[in-house]
C-alpha cells in the first residue's frame, strides 16, 4: 500500500520500517492524514504474521512535532457548531471521541503484540514525543542538540495522548513534573538518564540498533502492562507520593498563580492517574483534555501563540510585490546594552555585524557582550567553541561611520534623544548605498519625525527590539508616513533571519507595545501615589497574569530613561500630557536620590551584588506616598482588574488610531512583547473574553473613580452597541476597519 506521509520499507527479517516520507509544512505534524495512515499502518503490521517488528524513524528530514493545532481548532468549532445543532451531550461525546483518537491509536501500538522501536534522529516535540514513549524501545542519535520534550503547556494545553500517564510511569514525580507542568525540552543524554530513552547512538548506527534489538527478540509489552508494575514514586499514598504532591501543589501555585486550567489538569492527571490501571488513566486523561480544549482560555491561547504567530511569521503583513531578500551585512550605531544584543543575535544568524559606538574602547565592549553571552551558553552546553569563534568573526567593533557604506541595513541605537540622534543621521548621510535601509531603534520618537532628517524618506523606518534582545522574541516594524515596500520587506525579512516575530505597526508616540507598557508602569506609579503598598502591587500584577510587577519593570527599563520618556511628552506635548505626580515622583527617585533603577542596583528595588542575594523592595519607598491605605481595605481583585483593563484600553485605542490595524498583531505583540497574562490570548482577546458591553462597564466605573485613563475609545463602544468582537468566530477580525 502507497502512502503521502510515510516511506515503508520490510527488510527480509520482517522489520518494518517507518518514516516521514517528506517535510510537511515546516515540522513533522500529526495532521489528519498522518494520523489515518499510521492507524492503518499499526492494524496491518499488527495482522502480518511475517512483520517481526516495525522500526518507526522520527527527526531527520524535519523535526517532529505534535498534533496540527489547526486541526484543533477546528475540532473546538464543530463542538460549538454541534451544541447548537445536536445538543450538548451529543457535542461532548463528539469532542471526547474524535480527542481520544491519538490516545487509542499510540494504545494499539503498545498492545499490537509487535515490538516497536522508535529511532530518533532529530528533534521530537510534542505528541510526537508521546507517540515514541509508547514503543518499546526508544534510541537516539548521540546528538547534543537534539531536544526531546512536552510543551504543549505553553499553548494552553497538556500532552493528552498518553503523555500524563506514560512519562510518570517511567521517571520520578520529581522529574516528570518539570517535563509536563513547564514542558521543559531535554537533551538525550538527560533523557538517557531518564529512562526516557533507552541509548544513544551514531546518527549512522540509529536505525542498525533499533533493528537489532527487534532481532534479538525485543519485548512488545510496556512495563506498565507487566504484571505488580510499581511507578518509580511508587503508589500515590505512598511516603514519596504523600511528600511530592503537596509541594507539587505549590509550585504550581507559585509559578501560574492558577492562571492556566491545563497546568492544573496536569497535577489532577498525575494524581488521578497512577491510582488507575493504563486504560482507565488514559481515558480519564482524555476527559480532562476535553475539558481544556473546550474553554475559552485554549480558544485565545492556540489563536495568539499558535495560528497568529505562525500567519504573522509567514508574512501575512510584509509587501507581497517585493521579492524575498537576504540580509547579509548589517550596521547598528550605538552599541550599548540594547545595540550591542542585536549586533549579537544578527551575527549569530549569519549576519556580517558593524559595531559603531563613540570610542573604539565601547565598540570593543559591545563586541565582547556578544562573546559573554556565548561563553555562557557553551557552560550550559547550549553552543560550541566553534559556533562561538564564527559569531564573533562576523562582528566588527568601530567608530569609523565609513564602515556602513555596504551595508544593506543601519540600524541606529542611540538615546532617546532627538538631538543625539540626529547628530548620528549627519554622520551617517554622506556613507549611506543607494540601496540601504536605514531602521531606528527608537522605543517612543515618532519615526515621521525622525525621517526628517533623510531626503529619501522612503528608506527610513522603525525596527524596535525589546530588552534582553536575545530572549525576546518580538519586534515592531513601524511605518513612516513615506516607507517604502521595500523598506518594510527589508525589515521584515531582517527580523525573520533572526527568528523573531514581527508586527507591522503605523507611526505614533511609543508605538503599540511601549504605549501598552507605560500604562501598566504607570497604574503601578498611580496605586504608589494612592498609597497602596509596594509589595501588594507587585503581587497583584502577577496573581493577574503578568510576568513580573509594574515597580519591577520600571526599574528593568531604567528609571532615569522613563523620565527622559516623560521629559520628552512634555517638551513636544505640553504639560497636561503628562502626569504631573507622577514626574515629580521620578524626579525625586532619579534626581535627588540617585536611583536609575537596576543599571545602578537602586530604583523601587535595591539590588545586591551577585551571588548575595535577591532583590527587595527598597525600604524608603513608604516614606515618598503622601498617603498609606490599610492592605485589609484595598480590594484585591480590583487591584488585579485594574491592570489588565488600562493595558486593554490603550491597545483599543491603538486600534482605533490605527496604529494596529490586525487584532492578531496586537494580541501577539503583546504576549511575546511584554507578557501581558498569555492565558487571555493578548489584549483584545482579554476584551472579548469579558464581552465588549461589560467590558465597556468595568471601564466607565474605573473611569470615574481613577480618571479618564480608563476612558473606552468609541469603537469599543460601538462593538458593544452591535454586539461585535475582535474575532468573529474563532479567528476572523470583525471590522473592516481593520483591515490593512
Amino acid at each position: 500500500m502507497t502512502y503521502k506521509t510515510f516511506k515503508i520499507d520490510t527488510d527480509r527479517d520482517g522489520v518494518v520500517q517507518v518514516a516521514w516520507a517528506a517535510q510537511r509544512h515546516l515540522e513533522t505534524i500529526l495532521d489528519e492524514t498522518t494520523t489515518a495512515e499510521l492507524e492503518q499502518i499499526v492494524k496491518q503490521t499488527s495482522a502480518d504474521i511475517s512483520v517481526s517488528g516495525v522500526v518507526l524513524k522520527l527527526g531527520s528530514e524535519a523535526p517532529a512535532a505534535g498534533p496540527d493545532l489547526s486541526m484543533l481548532e477546528r475540532l473546538r468549532i464543530t463542538y460549538v457548531q454541534w451544541v447548537e445543532s445536536k445538543g450538548e451531550m451529543a457535542a461532548k461525546q463528539l469532542l471526547f471521541d474524535r480527542c481520544r483518537r491519538y490516545s487509542l491509536l499510540f494504545r494499539s501500538i503498545e498492545i499490537s503484540g509487535k515490538p516497536w522501536a522508535a529511532a530518533i534522529k532529530g528533534h521530537v516535540l510534542g505528541a510526537a514525543f508521546e507517540l515514541t514513549l509508547c514503543c518499546h524501545y526508544r534510541v537516539a542519535a548521540n546528538d547534543a542538540n537534539i531536544r526531546l520534550g512536552l510543551p504543549e503547556i505553553r499553548n494552553g494545553l497538556f500532552p493528552g495522548a498518553g503523555g500524563t500517564q506514560r512519562v510518570p510511569r517511567i521517571v520520578s514525580l520529581q522529574d516528570a513534573v518539570p517535563i509536563l507542568l513547564k514542558g521543559e525540552t531535554i537533551n538525550v543524554e538527560r533523557a538517557k538518564d531518564l529512562n526516557l530513552i533507552h541509548s544513544t547512538v551514531l546518527p549512522t548506527d540509529l536505525i542498525k540498533t533499533a533493528k537489532s534489538w527487534i532481532k534479538k527478540g525485543g519485548n512488545p509489552i510496556a512495563p506498565w502492562d507487566e504484571k505488580g508494575f510499581t511507578p518509580p514514586s511508587g503508589p500515590v499514598f505512598s511516603k514519596v507520593g504523600m511528600t511530592t504532591f503537596p509541594v507539587c501543589n505549590a509550585f504550581y501555585r507559585r509559578d501560574t498563580y492558577d492562571n492556566y486550567p491545563a497546568a492544573r489538569s496536569v497535577l489532577s492527571c498525575l494524581y488521578e492517574g497512577l491510582q488507575l490501571p493504563i486504560d482507565a488513566a488514559l481515558r480519564m486523561e482524555s476527559r480532562h483534555f476535553v475539558r481544556i480544549l473546550r474553554s475559552s482560555e485554549v480558544e485565545a491561547s492556540i489563536r495568539s501563540l499558535f495560528l497568529s504567530k505562525q500567519e504573522l511569521n509567514k508574512g501575512k503583513h510584509r509587501p507581497n510585490c517585493v521579492p524575498s531578500r537576504k540580509v547579509r551585512r548589517i550596521a547598528v550605531v550605538g552599541a550599548g546594552f540594547v545595540g550591542a544584543s542585536v549586533g549579537y543575535v544578527s551575527a549569530r544568524s549569519g549576519i556580517e555585524v558593524i559595531l559603531i559606538n563613540r570610542s573604539q574602547e565601547s565598540a570593543n565592549r559591545a563586541k565582547a557582550n556578544a562573546k559573554s553571552i556565548m561563553d555562557d551558553l557553551i557552560r550550559k552546553g547550549r553552543a560550541t567553541e566553534r559556533e562561538r569563534d564564527a559569531t564573533l568573526s562576523r562582528i566588527t567593533a568601530t567608530v569609523d561611520y565609513a564602515a556602513t557604506k555596504d551595508c544593506d541595513l543601519v540600524i541606529e541605537s542611540v538615546f532617546e534623544e532627538r538631538d543625539t540622534k540626529y547628530q548620528v543621521y549627519a554622520k551617517l548621510r554622506p556613507f549611506l548605498s543607494k540601496s540601504s535601509i536605514v531602521a531606528s531603534n527608537t522605543s517612543t520618537l515618532p519615526i515621521n519625525s525622525l525621517a526628517e532628517q533623510f531626503e529619501d524618506k522612503e528608506r527610513f523606518i522603525g525596527v524596535h527590539f525589546f530588552s534582553p534582545v536575545d530572549k525576546m522574541m518580538l519586534v515592531e516594524i513601524i511605518l513612516g508616513r513615506r516607507s517604502s515596500d521595500i523598506a518594510v520587506a527589508t525589515a521584515f525579512d531582517y527580523v525573520r533571519q533572526l527568528g523573531k516575530t514581527p508586527i507591522v505597526l503605523n507611526d505614533s508616540r511609543g508605538f503599540f507595545a511601549n504605549r501598552c507598557v507605560s500604562r501598566y508602569i504607570c497604574e503601578g506609579v498611580q496605586m504608589f501615589l494612592e498609597g497602596v503598598p509596594a509589595a501588594m502591587i507587585e503581587n497583584c500584577a502577577k496573581l493577574a497574569g503578568m510576568p513580573v510587577g509594574p515597580l519591577s519593570l520600571s526599574d528593568e527599563t531604567a528609571l532615569d530613561l522613563r523620565l527622559k520618556i516623560i521629559k520628552a511628552a512634555e517638551a513636544d506635548l505640553g504639560a497636561t500630557a503628562v502626569d504631573q505626580a507622577d514626574k515629580k515622583l521620578m524626579v525625586e527617585l532619579v534626581e535627588n536620590r540617585g536611583r536609575f533603577g537596576r543599571k545602578n542596583s537602586k530604583g523601587f528595588y535595591d539590588y545586591p551584588e551577585r551571588g548575595k542575594g535577591g532583590k527587595s523592595l527598597w525600604p524608603g519607598l513608604a516614606e515618598l506616598q503622601t498617603e498609606r491605605l490599610n492592605p485589609d481595605t484595598v480590594e484585591l481583585n480590583e487591584i488585579k482588574r485594574r491592570f489588565l483593563v488600562v493595558q486593554s484600553v490603550e491597545a483599543a485605542r491603538t486600534v482605533e488610531e490605527q496604529v494596529v490595524t490586525d487584532p492578531a498583531e496586537a494580541d501577539v505583540g503583546s504576549i511575546l512583547g511584554f507578557g501581558f497574562a498569555p492565558f487571555t490570548g493578548g489584549v483584545l482577546s482579554y476584551i472579548d473574553l469579558i464581552g465588549a458591553k461589560k467590558f465597556i462597564e468595568i471601564c466607565q466605573s474605573f473611569e470615574d473613580r481613577y480618571g479618564d485613563r480608563f476612558a473606552p475609545p468609541r469603537l469599543l463602544q460601538e462593538m458593544a452597541k452591535n454586539g461585535d468582537r475582535f474575532y468573529e468566530g474563532p479567528r476572523r477580525p470583525s471590522h473592516a476597519a481593520l483591515v490593512r
